[in-house]
């Protein structure tokens, strides 16, 4: 395995056994693979961003299929709404921004549509775009080539027409990361995934510039560690996504979600409360500063979702079952892509405003748009930790009810 920024300064990954979560043999003996936490004052920079993915399970390498208990496609697609929308994301471009390089994207896309008999996405046939944030390829790094395989493969999975375009940064220095934002929106992304954290610093307003731009929505990972503000999801040009626990029925149904105890969220020391915030009118706790995450969706490492990297982490390669908040945030941004896919189809322009509008249509009619999260938590901070019926600092506004938003959004 490479070696990144990060381990220089001695963090390594850890290799956490889990005692048996349930009685079903579906959740027996279950590994946990999770990157360590970021300390504050700890001495390590901010500028060093971390993916926010964890990895519940493994096959080995040689296995034909993956996970039993993973999420496929077509469950997750069900359970969200999405398969009752014709529009998959046609003619617009989804950007993915990630550090350093994984040698193995587009061959691990290929193996997981074919998997789930999902179009092809290539290179050859326009669908797949790997660029370079400078145009020299990025050292391999396999922690970050799980997050890429993550990002890319269920970016496909909710918007498979859409284009993909992968940007790859040198490091996981804020620096670079925040010019891979740059290279996707020059690209052509109307919607911009990142899924990468840092613990908030005094002067990370002076980075907000970079996600204003008219007719791309940004969106970023919440993080993975509870309770907890994290950028650049706390900018109030970027909509924050959350995580929750998906409950569905033997087959397939949508039961319910609670907030999963990963999720980060609270209440913003820099960033002041947008006015699309204060508006809706979020609980006294933010006061007058950035409420986070604006939306939630399924991140549950053992609710999670089956993954293809050949690249290879810890000496294991293979199919994984992959959660945290980074698996949330591609996820949305497929959402966006196929609002405005529709959008475009109507002669209208890509969405302007997301967050602003997301509030306004919870606000108008929350029940149809959203499904509340009223339960669970991501700590024991009292409000700031508590799911609760509208906006709460764990889930946002909610997880989408896909049909209806989508159409939501469209018409706005």
């Amino acid at each position: 395995m490479q070696t990144d920024v990060i381990s220089k300064f001695t963090r390594k990954l850890l290799i956490l056994a889990a005692a048996t979560l349930f009685s079903s043999p579906v959740f027996a003996q279950q590994a946990f693979i999770e990157l360590p936490k970021l300390q504050p004052g700890s001495g390590e920079p901010f500028a060093f961003m971390r993916p926010h993915y964890v990895i519940h399970q493994t096959e080995a390498s040689n296995s034909a299929a993956p996970p039993s208990s993973a999420f496929s496609p077509s469950t997750i697609r069900h359970a969200y709404g999405f398969d009752q929308i014709s529009n998959q994301g046609s003619k617009q471009v989804i950007g993915i921004v990630d550090a350093y390089d994984d040698p193995d994207a587009e061959a691990d896309l290929g193996t997981f549509s074919k998997q789930y008999n999902l179009p092809a996405c290539t290179t050859a046939n326009g669908c797949f775009k790997k660029v370079f944030q400078t145009g020299h390829q990025p050292a391999a790094n396999a922690n970050w080539a799980v997050e890429i395989s993550l990002d890319v493969q269920w970016v496909h999975a909710i918007a498979p027409q859409a284009t993909i375009v992968l940007v790859e940064t040198n490091s996981n220095a804020l620096s670079d990361l925040i010019g891979g934002v740059d290279v996707a929106v020059k690209n052509g992304a109307s919607a911009v995934s990142m899924s990468w954290t840092s613990y908030e610093f005094s002067s990370e307003g002076n980075f907000d510039n970079h996600f204003v731009s008219n007719t791309v929505t940004f969106l970023a990972a919440s993080g993975d560690a509870g309770a907890g503000v994290a950028y650049p999801a706390c900018s109030p040009f970027v909509i924050g996504v959350g995580g929750t626990t998906l409950n569905l029925s033997g087959n397939g149904t949508y039961q319910n979600e609670t907030a999963w105890s990963g999720s980060g969220g609270g209440e913003s020391a820099y960033e002041h409360e947008p006015l699309y915030q204060s508006q809706f009118g979020i609980p006294d706790d933010a006061g007058a500063h950035r409420g986070v995450p604006d939306v939630a969706y399924d991140a549950n490492p053992t609710t999670g979702y089956a993954v293809y990297d050949s690249y290879g982490l810890n000496g294991t390669k293979g199919w994984f079952q992959v959660g945290g908040t980074s698996a949330a945030a591609p996820q949305w941004a497929a959402l966006v892509a196929i609002a405005n896919s529709m959008r475009v189809s109507s002669r209208k322009t890509n969405l302007l405003s997301t967050g602003a509008v997301l509030y306004t249509l919870s606000k108008s009619n929350a029940a149809a748009n959203f499904r509340p999260v009223t339960s669970g938590s991501n700590g024991s901070c009292g409000t700031l930790c508590n799911a609760a019926a509208g906006y709460d600092f764990v889930t946002g506004l909610g997880t989408p009810q896909a049909v209806a938003l989508i159409n939501a959004l469209v018409a706005q």
